[in-house]
């Protein structure tokens, strides 16, 4: 396993799941896990709690932190951001050209369903459709793959590994 990524961004639009998958990611590979949205600026948080989709322009300061996040941690670290569009992966790779992304999604439905039981969180299951309306495809150029949430967060996880693994 020393050939393995050892930066890993969980990607996927609010509620599908990244914070649950990325701690346990972190546990099973041994490398530290960071939520993305505590480095979101107050600016960004206070306007998705008012409903608010944040901007390309909201974005890039947030996503360079992500970026040097991953670069401070030069051993390996697992950090979950929603990175949408693939000009916010790109920018995540010139900082960390090795990144992998763990694509976590779902169903409209299930994502919904999921959101409405967040009591607490800044991100309103309004937001919801405008994400994915922004999200972009990874691409096959990208080293990344996509995770259905439907299944049970072990065996995503398990199955996350495994694919980090042997990629």
């Amino acid at each position: 396993m020393t050939d393995m990524r050892r930066h890993i961004v969980v990607m996927g639009v609010s509620g599908s799941g990244k914070t649950t998958v990325g701690q346990l990611l972190g546990t099973k590979l041994g490398l530290p896990y960071r939520d993305g949205d505590d480095l979101h600026p107050q600016v960004n948080i206070d306007k998705m709690a008012r409903g608010e989709a944040l901007t390309d322009e909201d974005r890039w300061p947030w996503l360079e932190l992500v970026g040097a996040w991953l670069v401070d941690h030069p051993e390996g670290g697992i950090i979950g951001c929603s990175a949408l569009k693939r000009s916010y992966r790109d920018l995540i790779r010139q900082a960390v050209p090795d990144v992998a992304f763990v694509h976590v999604h779902g169903t409209r439905e299930l994502l919904s369903r999921r959101m409405e039981y967040r009591p607490g969180h800044f991100m309103p299951p309004s937001l919801l459709d405008s994400q994915l309306d922004t999200l972009e495809e990874l691409e096959s150029d990208e080293h990344g793959r996509v995770f259905d949430v439907s299944a049970p967060a072990a065996r995503i996880v398990d199955d996350a590994a495994e694919w980090i693994a042997t990629a």
